[in-house]
């Protein structure tokens, strides 16, 4: 993405009727010294070109001159950078290009002849030369008419040294004459000032029309990579750190700010790439509403734009913090630039109420739950951002010429949205089941086993009676049981229908059980076999063995499996209930 500016930063304050501010400006001086360059850059680099294209032609038969040829063909494409660094004295900036296609020389030939950008910059190159000396000659006559109306009083004052004829006499200088030429050559020197802005401005509109690469092709894949990468790391979740500075990496390497970095509601630095000046870390005084974005010019010229982390609605906490991109002298993000880093910020805010999660979750279940946790993120949700993502960009790629596959984009985008919140819904409450906290394993099992039809489309046919007398401990066991009877169900059954049980059994030698049985009509397997004890068995029987219970898991091979937990009733303290 390009963003040209006109002023790199803002002037110093003028006195009212000054007639030098445009000669005083600092962006004259560099537009001056940009002409100055012009010509002798593009005459070498014309010089250079031609040069190696006739050499490559007359040495074809030879076949040194394809190399030769090839050679001329990245040239141009160095050429163009260079242009590109010298556009920079005219306020005129160009993003990061993304690295090149790997592939060999093959494809980078094939990516180089169909990229326009290869053939602007040959005909920028064709067109500096003679432009550059346009100027050349302009500014040269203007500067000869200024420097000798100024000396015109040397002529007064000595006519001998300084002898002008027309024709065949000899011209005597006179007061008023002087006077005029003065007068002359101080008008030329406030014309100076805007015959170089001028000739900036062609310039720079110049710059931007043919070394400008595709700005759409170019930063839609240069945010659609960000966003893939962001999507999958924030997914992953396995180093919040490590995910924040992975997150302002991208956010810096997509866009054209020079720093990124990522504050706390408290104003701590929770990461960020780039250099950030000490002067400028902390809160912003005013902070943006969510969705919004506040873009602000500091003192020495530069651009802080601030966007909020907003953390999902189901957090129910305070914000995440703000995220901040400063931006170089002249450079200032556009509307599309500011959406993705609202985006990246998004993401921001969902790495870091799934760190939470995930901190829950492990204090709760232990390594074992956030491996499955983080394995269920990356298969469903991350999937889905990116699908949205892509969705979203052909949407917008094709909203003025196709408005029917607009309209299919954001109807597939629509249906990636839907499903992503019911996974994410789902998942949640995978991470923090408040209903086994507040109604009991009954109801924690039955949303559960909701949540499994919704995400999954099996039929669950739940018979679930009076919450069972179990302990806080043997609760969380027979919840965490059953969760992994139903995962197995759904990554290795392929089943259809679950039958979920739980009940109260006398035992004959008497005392009362809770019994708990999670069946599947799926493909079953070998008890006998490998694949018997890596299906979480151990961990479940583990569990059932922490609270006192027994575990029985009966299946064959293509008649399901019975998943069977046996817990005693909890016995009521001092006899009472």
């Amino acid at each position: 993405m390009m963003v040209p500016m006109d002023t790199a930063a803002p002037p110093s304050p003028a006195r009212p009727g000054s007639l030098l501010t445009e000669l005083r400006a600092p962006r004259t001086w560099r537009t001056a010294i940009y002409l100055l360059l012009a010509l002798p850059a593009g005459l070498f680099a014309s010089a250079l070109l031609a040069g190696g294209v006739i050499g490559g032609v007359l040495t074809l038969p030879l076949l040194v001159g394809a190399a030769v040829l090839l050679g001329c063909l990245w040239l141009v494409g160095a050429i163009g950078e260079l242009h590109r660094v010298l556009a920079g004295l005219l306020g005129v900036y160009f993003a990061r290009p993304l690295p090149p296609v790997s592939g060999g020389l093959l494809t980078w030939l094939r990516t180089t002849l169909a990229d326009p950008v290869t053939y602007r910059t040959l005909l920028f190159v064709l067109v500096q030369p003679p432009l550059a000396l346009l100027c050349w000659v302009a500014l040269g006559t203007l500067l000869s008419v200024m420097v000798l109306s100024l000396a015109s009083p040397l002529w007064l004052l000595n006519p001998e040294a300084w002898p002008v004829v027309w024709g065949e006499r000899t011209v005597t200088p006179s007061v008023e004459a002087v006077l005029g030429l003065l007068l002359l050559g101080l008008g030329s020197v406030i014309v100076l000032g805007g015959v170089i802005d001028l000739f900036g401005r062609l310039w720079t509109r110049l710059s931007v029309a043919l070394l400008a690469r595709d700005p759409g092709a170019e930063a839609a894949r240069r945010e659609v990579v960000a966003l893939r990468r962001a999507a999958g790391r924030v997914a992953l979740g396995d180093d919040l750190h490590a995910t924040l500075l992975d997150l302002t990496a991208q956010a810096r390497a997509a866009s054209t700010a020079d720093a990124v970095i990522l504050l706390a509601p408290d104003g701590t630095l929770l990461a960020g790439s780039g250099p950030w000046p000490d002067v400028q870390a902390g809160m912003p005084e005013r902070l943006p509403g969510p969705g919004a974005a506040d873009v602000r010019r500091t003192p020495d010229g530069t651009l802080l734009a601030t966007l909020p982390v907003t953390l999902p609605v189901s957090a129910g906490g305070p914000d995440g913090g703000v995220l901040r991109a400063r931006y170089a002298p002249g450079v200032r993000p556009s509307s599309d630039e500011l959406a993705f880093l609202l985006s990246i910020s998004d993401h921001a805010g969902t790495a870091l109420h799934a760190a939470h999660l995930i901190e829950r979750a492990g204090a709760r279940a232990g390594e074992l739950e956030r491996a499955r946790l983080a394995r269920e993120l990356h298969d469903s949700v991350a999937q889905a951002l990116y699908g949205i993502t892509l969705g979203a960009k052909t949407a917008r790629a094709t909203l003025d010429s196709d408005p029917a596959r607009t309209r299919q984009s954001l109807e597939y985008t629509i249906r990636l949205a839907e499903g992503g919140v019911s996974e994410m819904k789902a998942l949640l409450f995978s991470l923090r089941p408040d209903a086994l906290e507040e109604g009991g394993l009954v109801a924690a099992l039955r949303q559960h086993a909701h949540a499994l039809e919704t995400r999954h489309g099996l039929n669950v046919h739940a018979d679930l009676r009076a919450e069972p007398p179990l302990a806080p401990d043997a609760q969380a066991a027979a919840y965490r049981v059953a969760q992994e009877a139903m995962h197995n169900v759904v990554k290795h059954a392929r089943a259809g229908q679950v039958w979920l049980d739980v009940q109260v059994v006398a035992l004959p030698a008497g005392g009362e059980h809770v019994v708990l049985s999670v069946r599947d009509d799926g493909r079953g397997f070998d008890p006998g076999g490998p694949v018997a004890g890596t299906l979480g068995q151990r961990g479940m029987r583990e569990r059932a063995a922490g609270v006192g219970g027994t575990l029985d898991v009966r299946s064959a091979p293509g008649q399901g499996t019975t998943v069977t937990l046996s817990v005693p009733v909890a016995r009521p303290a001092g006899g009472s209930a």
